[in-house]
């Protein structure tokens, strides 16, 4: 199943695509939003290389993030992104429906 309700930005299906051409195969970003973290909830990330029956797929230029029904939920309208900074490169998820989040940006409230 694939849905808009969740975007992938240019940067991460870059990156993805860069992922599967080191391991040598399509690799996909597995997004779930999990209770705890210092804000309330916490994005997990998993490289994964198929989907599993219940996901709903996300897709850009090729490349694809997955995320579970009820993780869509808190994530509807946000954009899953790649960012390289001083501080390191990671996925980050660029969410308009938390309220709060900490300091690192892997745990929110909302």
């Amino acid at each position: 199943m694939t849905t808009t309700e969740l975007t992938l930005s240019p940067a991460a299906a870059q990156r993805l695509h860069e992922i599967g051409a080191v391991e040598g195969k399509p690799i996909m970003l597995r997004i779930a939003v999990e209770g705890g973290g210092c804000s309330g909830f916490q994005y997990q990330f998993d490289l994964v290389d198929a989907a599993e029956p219940d996901d709903l797929k996300i897709e850009r230029d090729g490349a694809a993030a997955l995320v579970d029904e009820m993780s869509l939920v808190l994530l509807k309208g946000s954009e899953i992104d790649f960012v390289d900074e001083l501080a390191g490169a990671e996925f980050k998820v660029r969410n308009p429906n938390a309220k709060s989040s900490c300091g690192c940006g892997v745990s929110f409230s909302i």
